[in-house]
């Protein structure tokens, strides 16, 4: 599974960012987004089951991230909403075949795209 990630940039806090992951090759069941501060591990965001949808979120972003996936682009989105500086990272898109929040169980993973939030 290849996987391209796009849509990071530099946003004020309270603003917004939409980020997509673009998957191609082999099949998965799911996709998930991690994110990682400098000095820091790398953090479940959040993730969603490709067949029926089901997502899953770090309690850190419910309520200001949504996660949705456009099966016919075979693309899934990283809606971001009242930005905080501390999500300021990397965030990396990953592939897998079950949904789960540990990064170990992810097989595939994107290049990773940087968001910056200035306060």
């Amino acid at each position: 599974v290849q996987l391209q990630a796009s849509g990071g940039g530099l946003v004020q806090a309270g603003g917004s960012l939409r980020l997509s992951c673009a998957a191609s090759g082999r099949s998965f069941s799911s996709l998930a987004w991690f994110h990682q501060a400098p000095g820091k591990e790398r953090e479940f965001v959040g993730g969603i089951t490709w067949s029926v949808g089901i997502t899953l979120y770090a309690d850190s972003v419910k309520g200001r991230f949504t996660i949705s996936r456009d099966n016919t682009k075979n693309t899934v989105y990283l809606q971001m909403n009242s930005l905080k500086p501390e999500d300021t990272a990397v965030y990396y898109c990953a592939a897998g075949y079950a949904l789960y929040s540990r990064s170990s169980q992810y097989n595939y993973w994107g290049q990773g795209t940087l968001v910056t939030v200035s306060s």
